[in-house]
């Protein structure tokens, strides 16, 4: 019996939320594709290991809040905002810290995620960050 393509979905989230990287590891086929907003692509469920690794270390009080998802077979889109601190040169201080909409394409295959895209605007984050890096 196939699962729920939602409730991979919201498990998935779930793991990132709580920094949880074998609960992801085990959601990602080994194939797994990871585009972020900006286009750029990693495949392979061993190298998003890293850059989940990476990005927790970047943003550990990382958070996304689903509030709309809609499902066509396989496909789940998923719509609400992400949340966290940049953890740079000033540390977790709250000028680092960045909030914005966005929303995720998610392409379920059984109980695992095949394809993880996110949308969202990075204008603000990539200002925070700059500026950490300037100040900092």
């Amino acid at each position: 019996m196939a699962a729920d393509p939602i409730k991979v979905v919201r498990a998935f989230v779930e793991a990132i939320n709580r920094h949880d990287a074998p609960a992801l590891a085990e959601l990602m086929t080994p194939e797994h594709t990871f585009v972020d907003s900006r286009g750029t692509t990693v495949s392979g469920r061993e190298a998003m290991m890293v850059g989940w690794s990476e990005y927790f270390r970047m943003f550990p009080d990382i958070r996304i809040q689903i509030e709309i998802t809609a499902a066509s077979g396989e496909m789940v889109a998923a719509f609400g905002s992400t949340s966290g601190t940049y953890n740079g040169r000033r540390g977790l201080v709250p000028a680092n810290r960045i909030e914005m909409p966005a929303a995720w394409k998610a392409v379920v295959q059984g109980d695992q995620i095949a394809h993880w895209q996110v949308y969202t605007d990075w204008t603000e984050g990539c200002r925070i960050i700059d500026e950490d890096k300037r100040q900092g």
